[in-house]
């Protein structure tokens, strides 16, 4: 395996081809194992893994003080190379609740100087609100992390989940890494709009989501039974007749991925991987296993015959069930 790289848009550094998302290390998916974890992220940076991605409110500070110590105990070397991708603005209660977003100005630079510190860093590569405060223009949102960088603490802007007006009021206000926008297989809203904007206007996308949170992994059985705490337990596509709708899809890709003699995860990340050079798929990895398969998918090549099999097999729109409950759908700017 090769890492290749790609960069993050015309303004944005280059970071490595797949990158690390670790909100599953502290929250929303049950249990993990924090030395596991931390062995994770030590094994994706000597892979080659350049991007980190995190949020300040993933188990309230608890994702960015887990990747802060994996930094600190790596070898120097590879936490040199380490990029970070952080969320901020999500509000949250002592009992985990979600009470909307802040954007403002002296918000966006108080969650910075917090993430800072847990972190362990003295700048943040990439900044981004989680989703848009409808209260607050995006262009003082932007602007705030604009000061930021001028200042030294943040290296690029980024935005999360934003429609195609949304991105050019942003990147009409400073210049724009990428997007972080969820894009997989039974996932492709993004296709509509917001990817031709973000490409005429030179804007990368890092695309999360990319096994649909286990869905489309080739590892989630029908009867599983999900904890309360765990995201999928209320998430559409994991309920009743649109989860079995959904696994059918999964088996019909497995067979296209047999044939290749790889995994179904592997085939779903490598479809993303195919969709451009501007796309940088994050992977969900809390372990080091699912790492190492997550990471086969660079040696993954789809042509035309393959990528027209996997199309007939999950067409888009396929998918059975809104990607977020209703509530949170409500705070979407992008496709939903």
């Amino acid at each position: 395996m090769t890492m290749r790289t790609r960069n993050l848009g015309t303004t944005g550094p280059a970071v490595s081809a797949l990158g690390l998302g670790c909100m599953g290390m502290s929250a929303l998916y049950g249990d993990a194992d924090r030395a596991e974890s931390i062995a994770t992220v030590h094994a994706a940076l000597e892979a080659g893994v350049t991007l980190l991605d995190t949020g300040d409110f993933y188990a309230m500070g608890h994702n960015e003080m887990l990747i802060g110590e994996a930094l600190r105990t790596a070898p120097a070397a590879l936490r040199e190379q380490a990029l970070t991708s952080v969320k901020f603005g999500a509000l949250r209660d002592p009992e985990g609740n979600w009470s909307g977003y802040d954007g403002r100005p002296a918000a966006v630079k108080n969650f910075a100087a917090y993430s800072l510190q847990r972190l362990g860093v003295d700048h943040i590569d990439v900044y981004r609100i989680a989703r848009l405060d409808p209260d607050v223009p995006i262009e003082d949102t932007v602007g705030a992390i604009a000061e930021l960088i001028e200042k030294g603490y943040v290296r690029h802007v980024g935005l999360s989940e934003v429609g195609a007006e949304t991105i050019r009021r942003a990147a009409a206000t400073a210049p724009i890494a990428d997007l972080q926008i969820e894009y997989s297989l039974i996932s492709r809203g993004v296709e509509r709009d917001i990817l031709p904007t973000t490409r005429e206007l030179g804007i990368a996308v890092t695309a999360y989501g990319v096994l649909s949170r286990g869905l489309i992994s080739g590892h989630f059985s029908r009867d599983r039974q999900l904890a309360p705490t765990d995201f999928r337990a209320h998430s559409p596509r994991f309920q009743g007749e649109n989860l079995q709708h959904n696994l059918n899809l999964v088996e019909a890709l497995r067979k296209i991925a047999e044939q290749k003699g790889v995994t179904v995860a592997q085939t779903a990340i490598a479809w993303v991987l195919s969709r451009g050079e501007d796309i940088v798929p994050l992977v969900g990895a809390r372990t080091r296993e699912r790492l190492s398969e997550s990471l086969g998918a660079l040696d993954v090549t789809l042509d035309a015959a393959d990528l027209a099999a996997i199309e007939e097999a999950v067409p888009a729109d396929a998918a059975a069930g809104d990607r977020y409950p209703t509530a949170q759908l409500a705070h979407l700017d992008s496709e939903r």
